[in-house]
């Protein structure tokens, strides 16, 4: 027999709060190790350990490649690498984005879940889209306890939401019920199980048809929930990468109208310097590219879009 001794957190927009008030209810002397994955810019100093260190007795660190694992220890992914728990330390990765992030929830998730199994514990916050998930649905494949933020007090629901459909959660509950749970959840002896299979050969993995919005590559569809991965190890769900879909359409109809003006005014300009019909026919091209320039601008204006929720 093993206690529950792994608590794992992600959140994204909205989920600051909750936090401070999760590690605010844990006893000082902790008998587990928590790791906590915030969606951070990248090129921006963290001070989310300072933060939460004003909130807590228990030791706040920002995670560094190769540390040991202590119980009684708060460790906050850096910004620009992915936290993975590793047998007994940490490791940091600035390996490819999943979910379009880095840190990524599912990569810390996943980990944590591939090494202590049933000793983990998933506690998913408010956040937009889907970070997160997948790793629920791997720690409770793997006998691991999964809770997340009720979506109906989340500033942002959908990262609750997504997990609630997605995944098996077995407990939805509030800030102020998520504390004093976790602490209860901590204490309980669980026996070891099987951490299941690891991750299936890519070559068995179909081409999904699409392309990545990263690097162009072909996405490989695998597991469940859905997700899409390419070549080089970018790692997408179907509602993010529908949603960075529709932002590169956009930019690249953008794109279409810079170009159509822009040759627009180089026929302009050819017009200046060229007589007798040419010169007619260039400002004809150029009221031409002008006027294709501004479908695109309507079309952009006009368009519907549809929710991924």
């Amino acid at each position: 027999m093993a206690n529950r001794d792994i608590v794992a957190i992600g959140g994204s927009a909205g989920s600051l709060e909750a936090l401070k008030r999760i590690v605010a209810s844990l006893p000082a002397e902790l008998s587990a190790a928590v790791f906590v994955v915030i969606h951070l810019s990248p090129r921006t100093r963290s001070y989310l350990a300072d933060i939460l260190q004003k909130s807590t007795s228990i030791l706040v660190v920002q995670a560094s490649d190769g540390a040991p694992i202590r119980n009684g220890t708060i460790y906050v992914a850096p910004p620009d690498r992915h936290l993975i728990v590793s047998e007994d330390h940490i490791h940091l990765s600035r390996g490819p984005k999943e979910g379009l992030q880095r840190p990524s929830i599912n990569v810390t998730f996943r980990s944590a879940a591939a090494t202590y199994g049933s000793r983990v514990i998933g506690v998913l916050l408010s956040g937009m889209l889907d970070d997160g998930a997948a790793g629920i649905w791997e720690i409770g494949r793997r006998g691991g306890l999964t809770m997340v933020q009720d979506p109906s007090e989340a500033e942002f629901p959908s990262m609750p939401l997504n997990a609630l459909n997605d995944a098996i959660v077995h407990y939805t509950l509030t800030v102020s019920e998520l504390g004093p749970m976790l602490v209860r959840l901590l204490e309980e002896e669980v026996s070891p199980t099987s951490k299941g299979r690891e991750v299936s050969e890519r070559a068995m993995d179909p081409f999904s048809g699409f392309t990545c919005p990263e690097c162009r590559g072909p996405l490989y569809e695998n597991g469940r929930p859905a997700e899409f991965r390419c070549r080089v190890g970018h790692v997408l769900s179907l509602k993010t990468l529908f949603d960075e879909h529709t932002s590169t359409q956009e930019r690249k109809l953008y794109e279409a109208i810079v170009a159509l003006e822009e040759g627009a005014d180089l026929a302009e300009r050819m017009a200046t310097v060229t007589n007798g019909d040419g010169h007619d026919d260039l400002r004809k091209e150029a009221e031409q590219l002008r006027r294709s320039a501004g479908v695109i601008r309507k079309l952009i204006e006009e368009r519907a879009m549809p929710s991924a929720e």
